[in-house]
């Protein structure tokens, strides 16, 4: 296996953002660009994104997160950029 390509980011999105389809459509949109990775609810009422691939389409993922169109209501989106692990297959919904 060759070196892991691309960046990993970790959101963490506040707001009312559990219960409204959030997950859902954050899967769509990781798929739809291409990315693997999961999103899941928090304890504390937050919506945790894990997505690794090329850097560019994971900033869309970011844009789409902060965008306005999502279910629920976003209030702020806290992001982190690390190398991507490589240990993901998918998009899934925790």
């Amino acid at each position: 296996m060759g070196p892991v390509s691309g960046i990993r980011l970790t959101a963490f999105v506040r707001g009312h953002v559990q219960g409204v389809g959030f997950r859902w459509w954050t899967r769509s949109q990781a798929l739809r660009l291409g990315l693997l990775g999961w999103a899941r609810n928090t304890r504390d009422g937050r919506v945790e994104v894990v997505a690794e691939g090329p850097r560019e389409r994971c900033a869309e993922l970011l844009e789409a997160l902060r965008s306005g169109q999502t279910p629920g209501t976003v209030v702020s989106v806290v992001e982190r950029w690390d190398p991507a692990k490589g240990n993901l297959s998918g998009f899934l919904e925790r």
